[in-house]
């Protein structure tokens, strides 16, 4: 079996803001997993808010991982074992995992979400509005008309002006409010009741993962929107300590290490009557198609990182009517719309 990675930067359409900082582009780690004159390809963004580096993914996809995979791909259970003792690389898993899915399906001929029992037909995915002035704000919801469902990143001054902006331009969209840690208890308080009425569906992450006290005290705030942890809810362990002092989680690939731990986190969110997203980072449809395998297990999606990019290096995943297309296709169901995986540090 031959593994191998490379870095790609994926330029962004438009300047993306959060609470943290702006960025034009986003580099990526893809893998390919070639066995038996099948290829398998997965893709995954380092987990920067948990120190993780693309260096060091690309290190553990070329040097640590192929001699633990070993030399059976369907094995996906005691590969999972020989590589969850690994620590920082979260993100090199889930891009491994993408790889050894997408290469059953192929060899077998099946797309991924029939492997997986499951449906093509997924919810309507967010469409990401990222943090900028009120008037740029709204020209970015106009050129969103076509998403029934708008995720809103906030952790500014201008924050309920921008929100009430999103509102008017767009009267019956579904608005979520994504704060990426970067609100106070004090803010959140006074900020619920115009939530409220804008009709706000949910805010995911308001406070910093660790500040669980806040979560608590805006827990006893009535009436309040619900909350959905993204940053705070990384893996299985963290799903029943976040249904103490939160109505939801945001499960994301690249966290949780790819499919099955993703699985195993939402039917574990189900039995604890929490509220189940479905989240990205910025991905290309590569990455993007990983997660979108299991959007039917999903209430809310939020599965647009490659349509904020300025061009598509993979194909194969449509979009309809705000819903993300699944193909029909075997495995993951995309492919390179170049003959190779082009990057900046092929290894």
């Amino acid at each position: 079996m031959e593994l191998r990675a490379t870095t790609r930067t994926l330029e962004l359409a438009e300047a993306f803001g959060i609470a943290r900082g702006s960025r034009t582009n986003q580099t990526v780690v893809q893998v390919e997993l070639e066995h038996e004159g099948v290829v398998g390809r997965g893709e995954a963004s380092a987990v920067y808010y948990r120190g993780e580096s693309v260096d060091a993914v690309v290190d553990f996809l070329t040097t640590t991982a192929p001699p633990l995979v070993g030399d059976d791909p369907f094995a996906l259970e005691a590969i999972e074992e020989r590589l969850e003792d690994i620590e920082g690389v979260t993100g090199g898993r889930s891009a491994l995992d993408g790889a050894l899915h997408d290469w059953i399906g192929k060899r077998l001929g099946v797309p991924l979400w029939r492997l997986l029992g499951l449906s093509p037909v997924a919810p309507h995915t967010s469409f990401t509005i990222g943090i900028d002035t009120v008037e740029g704000t709204r020209e970015r919801v106009r050129r969103a008309r076509a998403f029934r469902a708008l995720k809103v990143k906030v952790g500014g001054a201008e924050d309920l002006e921008r929100l009430e902006a999103v509102r008017e331009e767009a009267p019956d969209a579904a608005i979520r409010v994504d704060a990426n840690e970067g609100w106070t208890l004090d803010g959140a308080r006074e900020l619920m009741p115009e939530l409220i009425g804008l009709n706000v569906e949910f805010v995911e992450q308001p406070f910093p993962a660790a500040d669980i006290e806040s979560f608590d005290a805006l827990k006893e705030v009535h009436p309040r929107v619900p909350v959905i942890v993204d940053e705070g809810c990384q893996n299985l362990a963290d799903v029943a300590p976040a249904a103490a002092y939160a109505d939801g989680i945001n499960v994301k690939l690249a966290k949780s290490g790819g499919v099955r731990e993703a699985v195993r986190m939402i039917h574990a969110a189900r039995a604890l009557g929490l509220h189940v997203m479905l989240g990205c980072m910025v991905e290309s449809q590569l990455g993007i198609s990983q997660a979108a395998q299991l959007a039917q297990l999903a209430d809310h999606v939020d599965l647009d990182g490659h349509l904020l990019l300025s061009h598509q290096p993979f194909t194969g995943l449509g979009l309809r009517d705000g819903r993300l297309v699944l193909a029909d296709a075997p495995g993951l169901g995309v492919e390179p719309t170049t003959t190779t995986m082009e990057g900046t540090d092929g290894r």
